[in-house]
């Protein structure tokens, strides 16, 4: 069951209201779940019954991404923002210190609330930040190229090439490895969200400078890697172990971008791992 909650940012302009759409389920210590660009909290609804079995697992839409609308004038979608947001949100969910999983977009947020030391471990699942310039310019190509596609794709025909497993594959196959795995239902609905997304390009402008360059002590980090990520290119895994040398890397094989779909039980068990 999804449920908005409302809490204040500081800004140059003050405290302004900030609403973030999220969902609870499960039992245990806290973990929430941050999506990449593009997307929205069902992302993570390949893996969030595996664990929720151990975790109670929160799931949120970041600011303009799913149903949560975009930061609000004085803020802008920039990490530092971004990171006084997610701590904001913790607080008002009572959320002390929880563990933090982030998928690209996520992946870097989440390290960079383990860096200010708000959560109790970080998973990292493709994090975004560890590029070098080339390569991010071929992601924010991809992505670009992504979400003009969605944005001119009529509904009656994303909903024709959905029922198909070739159809899927042309909609989603720079994201998942196996784009056959996932649901017509998903895909319309993760293809609807790009389109609408109304802090895409202002994130994006955002994160044409970033690069994450500290190392992340005391606390438990794991950087995991689709062997067969095709937007952020598995190499940058071996740069993130070097910036975060205590850091557990790990190779989930034949997993792409995002792998919570192509391989739910290891990407879950990666999870709760580096969540323990």
């Amino acid at each position: 069951m999804s449920a908005t909650v409302s809490f204040k940012v500081t800004s140059p302009l003050g405290p302004v209201p900030v609403a973030l759409s999220h969902a609870r389920v499960g039992r245990g210590e806290p973990l929430l779940l941050l999506h990449g660009i593009g997307h929205h909290r069902q992302a993570w609804d390949p893996v969030v019954d595996i664990l929720a079995t151990e975790r109670e697992v929160i799931t949120v839409d970041l600011p303009g991404f799913g149903a949560s609308p975009s930061l609000p004038d004085g803020l802008t979608h920039d990490l530092p923002t971004m990171n006084a947001a997610l701590g904001a949100l913790c607080e008002a969910l009572d959320l002390d210190r929880p563990h933090v999983a982030g998928n690209s977009l996520g992946g870097l947020l989440a390290l960079g609330l383990g860096r200010e030391r708000l959560v109790r471990s970080v998973t990292a699942l493709s994090p975004a930040g560890f590029w070098t310039p080339a390569e991010r310019r071929y992601a924010f190509t991809v992505l670009l190229g992504m979400r003009r596609a969605a944005e001119l794709m009529p509904l009656p025909l994303v909903e024709r090439l959905a029922r198909s497993a070739a159809g899927r594959a042309a909609l989603t196959s720079t994201i998942y490895a196996r784009p056959g795995r996932r649901s017509p239902e998903a895909v319309v609905a993760e293809t609807l969200a790009l389109a609408g997304a109304t802090g895409f390009t202002e994130t994006l402008r955002a994160g044409a400078t970033v690069r994450f360059t500290d190392d992340v002590p005391g606390i438990p980090v794991t950087v995991a890697w689709g062997t067969r990520d095709r937007l952020l290119i598995p190499r940058q895994g071996v740069r993130a172990k070097r910036i975060i040398p205590r850091a557990r890397l790990v190779r989930l094989p034949g997993c792409g971008h995002v792998p919570m779909n192509d391989d739910p039980a290891l990407v879950a068990r990666v999870l709760l791992d580096g969540s323990r």
